[in-house]
């Protein structure tokens, strides 16, 4: 079984409140794009199960294999179920620390791919369930359609919105951001909008009311990837932003105009 773990934007972020728990509360639109690691699920039937084994090319993933979230989720489901013996292979396309959530997608396509391959007969809402366990915002692509995120980001509410007409380009430089960095700094606030209604705002006007709250403090540490998002601009973007803790910027262009993106050194997509 061979699976393609796309990865997510988000369109606006607005950090709303500090948790008990020491995390924050937040607001923001989760959106799938097309750039994909490529994930490849085998059964072992000869081997005992509840075994699986991991090998990961392309981008080396920052992390033991013991703790990559595709492993954890074999083992969350093994701890419900008799699962055969598995062989994972993921090509990792998708760089991390960008606020794409390429690790999450992982894990999440993992749970599909058992579910599927295991004939489990476990719902979206299911799946979207055990997904919550292994990162805030694993459970979004179980669903991977337009959604609104609240709390942590595991609370989704599908909306309407639509890009037809236009195209994106993803530009990440030769930096991550770690979450905990993003958040040094940041004070919680109530937004100015809501971004429920996104669907219904002219995408020219997004500039003015959709921000990322994570820009100011990321921006500082890290201003080349401010001057990234207005090289963008510069390009013809209607809109650009950094999406989650970055440090990836894209910027949205209408699909009839020619785009030359020159960004050396950086990772740069452009969907076609």
């Amino acid at each position: 079984m061979i699976y393609f773990p796309n990865i997510k934007i988000n369109i606006g972020l607005f950090v709303t409140e500090r948790r008990e728990d020491g995390f924050h509360n937040l607001e923001t639109i989760f959106y799938p794009l097309g750039l994909s690691d490529i994930l490849e699920v085998k059964k072992m039937e000869e081997e005992p199960g509840g075994t699986c084994y991991f090998e990961n090319t392309g981008i080396l993933v920052d992390c033991p294999a013991e703790k990559n979230l595709v492993l954890k989720a074999y083992h969350l489901l093994a701890k419900d179920f008799h699962l055969p013996a598995m062989k994972v292979h993921l090509r990792k396309i998708v760089p991390f620390g960008a606020g794409l959530g390429g690790g999450s997608s992982d894990a999440a396509f993992m749970l599909k791919a058992i579910n599927e391959g295991c004939n489990l007969g476990l719902s979206d809402h299911k799946l979207m369930e055990y997904a919550s366990q292994l990162g805030s915002d694993c459970a979004f692509f179980i669903l991977d359609r337009p959604a609104f995120a609240s709390g942590k980001g595991e609370r989704l509410e599908e909306i309407s919105l639509s890009l037809d007409g236009y195209r994106m380009v993803l530009v990440k430089p030769d930096c991550g951001v770690s979450t905990a960095e993003a958040y040094r700094g940041i004070i919680p606030k109530q937004p100015e909008f809501d971004l429920r209604k996104l669907g219904t705002l002219p995408l020219e006007e997004w500039k003015q009311v959709v921000k990322n709250d994570f820009e100011t403090t990321v921006f500082a540490r890290y201003p080349e990837i401010g001057r990234l998002k207005e090289y963008l601009y510069g390009q013809g973007a209607v809109y650009a932003a950094m999406t989650g803790s970055g440090s990836a910027v894209f910027g949205i262009f209408p699909s009839n105009k020619e785009i030359n993106i020159n960004c050396p050194g950086c990772f740069v997509w452009r969907e076609e």
